[in-house]
């Protein structure tokens, strides 16, 4: 049976994303690796085993085009509306809660907040399937 270890993202600045996702996620840098043309930041938080790898090449200055396969990450907090809060405090920009209904029944409740690479981060209440 496989087992999801990490999702690779490319920023164009490692210390800005770094910095980011501390602030917004708590992740922090678990290992860092240091190659000629690029850098592997690996970040991760006591909440889980997974982890986000930031791949930042050497040399680029222009920032990455996301195109349109990609979607999104998705993490779980246990208070959506606080954080929800936090992060509008904090100047990051969250787009608005939503409760996600389906036939009437509440499916989840999120929103989304975008990385400094424009890459979308969704957060969802912890519950149900998204523990």
């Amino acid at each position: 049976m496989a087992k999801a270890i990490h999702s690779m993202i490319r920023v164009l600045e490692e210390a800005r994303s770094v910095a980011f996702y501390d602030m917004a996620f708590g992740l922090k840098v678990a290992d860092r690796l240091d190659f000629e043309t690029f850098t592997l930041i690996y970040l991760s938080n006591p909440e889980s085993g997974f982890e986000l790898e930031l791949t930042v090449n050497k040399g680029r200055s222009e920032p990455y085009v996301l195109g349109d396969g990609y979607g999104h990450l998705a993490v779980s907090v246990s208070d959506v509306d606080a954080e929800h809060a936090r992060l509008t405090e904090a100047g990051l920009a969250p787009r608005k809660l939503v409760d996600f209904q389906n036939n009437g029944v509440s499916v989840a409740k999120f929103f989304f907040v975008a990385d400094p690479d424009g890459y979308q981060i969704e957060v969802l209440q912890r519950g149900g399937r998204f523990q």
